[in-house]
């Protein structure tokens, strides 16, 4: 059995047409952040989010909500390797389909003694693995699951980013208004202390009453400084999320509104909705797969098939042509030790969706239990602020014509601030319980009517 050059060459050529090429990619030295969300091309096309898709990105006028949500998802650092676990899942399902190739054995024998005329020997032996083919529709089945697994998974940590963008804009545009808040009381009692402390030096007050005065001030101060803390603080927290620099300057507009959600129609809609959230989503496709595996360590425990033909010459020139079967023999392991191993996996997946299933149904329940709860709490506290500051208007007018007292209209003042400040925080919880609803099951939930609403 010869080959002649021209033949051999382009056997060769033809094998190597198929075979990937190296090319190395030396690690980055530098760091790569941009400075600013202009920096960053945003397609909103592209987006996983219907209400994100269909909102225009522009950086140059500030960034709303939406538009935060927007560079958080298009930029963020976990959400780009969670892509990256995606490319590998799609090579991880191709490699899974393609067809086990044949195996070809060559043995040659030289003669070294014998009798006149003894010539070379040779074998050639073309086999296949039947077996992995047998196999196939289980790995493939297996990584295609763990594919969509996986692809379920990165939307539902867009989800998280998305959540995650919107509570830190809720959170700093509300310690925006706080800070304005604590500032114009620390005016008021910064005034009142400065007059203190003029009537003790005349003798017209105690020491007791300036002392009651600085002690509201130091408070005052003590939470604008918090205040000016958790709003660096959460300031780096979302430059981190939208993927920018550290000392990257953002221009937050627009306010974080809370919708009235219609609690009875979401109720209606649970199961629906839970049904459509992508990680519960991505543990049944992981389920899916561990079952593909679990048929397949099945199947293994079978006796393990390869055929080959075998064409050979021997020593004195006859040459013979022969079938060849190999057969593994189950006597000792057939496989059992995969198969139980795949049979405890699965069943730690089913009672892991389970426990899942069961958590989402309780924490769901919560959040709408809050809501109610919540929105109560901001209608009677807006309420409120609303006969305090129609007061306030009227001691205004009275303490600058001589008819009320400095102390009285400051702490009159001050009391219309602290509700104020009370329906700020109500309002930036409100928004993030709506939030947590919308982690929860999703965007677009259902409101209730405009002469339903609380607000």
């Amino acid at each position: 059995m010869r080959l002649s050059p021209r033949t051999a060459v382009l056997l060769a050529l033809g094998l190597l047409a198929g075979c990937a090429s190296y090319a190395p990619r030396p690690l980055p030295k530098r760091i790569n952040l941009p400075q600013s969300a202009a920096a960053v091309v945003v397609e909103p096309a592209q987006l996983p989010f219907r209400s994100l898709s269909s909102h225009l990105f522009d950086p140059a006028d500030g960034l709303d909500m939406d538009e935060v949500a927007m560079l958080a998802v298009a930029n963020n650092p976990q959400l780009r390797q969670a892509r990256d676990e995606l490319g590998i899942a799609r090579a991880q399902s191709f490699a899974a389909g393609l067809l086990p190739d044949p195996q070809l054995g060559i043995t040659s024998d030289h003669p070294t003694n014998g009798a006149t005329g003894n010539s070379n020997a040779f074998s050639v032996n073309p086999s296949y693995d039947v077996s992995a083919l047998l196999l196939r529709s289980s790995r493939v089945g297996a990584a295609k699951a763990d594919e969509r697994r996986v692809n379920l998974e990165l939307l539902w940590q867009e989800w998280q980013v998305v959540s995650r963008s919107r509570l830190l804009f809720t959170r700093l545009r509300a310690q925006q208004a706080l800070l304005k808040q604590s500032q114009a009381a620390g005016e008021l009692l910064t005034e009142r202390y400065r007059r203190s402390r003029q009537a003790l030096a005349a003798g017209n007050v105690t020491v007791d009453f300036v002392s009651a005065d600085l002690a509201a001030l130091q408070n005052v101060e003590r939470r604008t400084n918090e205040l000016e803390r958790s709003r660096l603080q959460d300031s780096a927290s979302l430059d981190g999320l939208l993927g920018l620099a550290a000392d990257a300057s953002l221009l937050l507009v627009g306010d974080a509104e809370a919708a009235a959600i219609d609690p009875i129609r979401v109720r209606a809609e649970l199961e629906q909705r839970l049904g459509r959230r992508p990680d519960l989503q991505a543990l049944q496709a992981g389920y899916r797969s561990q079952e593909e595996m679990f048929r397949g360590a099945v199947l293994a425990q079978f006796p393990a098939l390869n055929i080959g033909l075998t064409r050979a010459r021997d020593t004195s020139g006859l040459y013979t042509l022969g079938f060849g079967l190999s057969l593994s023999l189950p006597i000792f392991n057939a496989n059992r030790g995969n198969i139980a191993i795949a049979e405890a996996t699965r069943k730690k997946l089913y009672d892991e969706y389970q426990d899942r299933l069961n958590s989402a149904y309780s924490e769901v329940a919560i959040a709408l239990a809050n809501l109610p709860l919540l929105q109560d709490q901001l209608r009677r506290t807006r309420l409120g602020e609303s006969e305090l500051g129609s007061v306030a208007r009227r001691a205004e007018a009275a303490y600058r014509s001589g008819n009320m007292s400095g102390p009285d209209y400051v702490r009159l003042q001050t009391a219309l601030l602290d509700k104020q400040t009370d329906a700020i925080e109500l309002q930036e919880a409100l928004m993030e319980q709506q939030i947590a609803l919308e982690t929860l099951l999703g965007p677009d939930l259902p409101e209730q009517a405009k002469n339903r609403s609380p607000q």
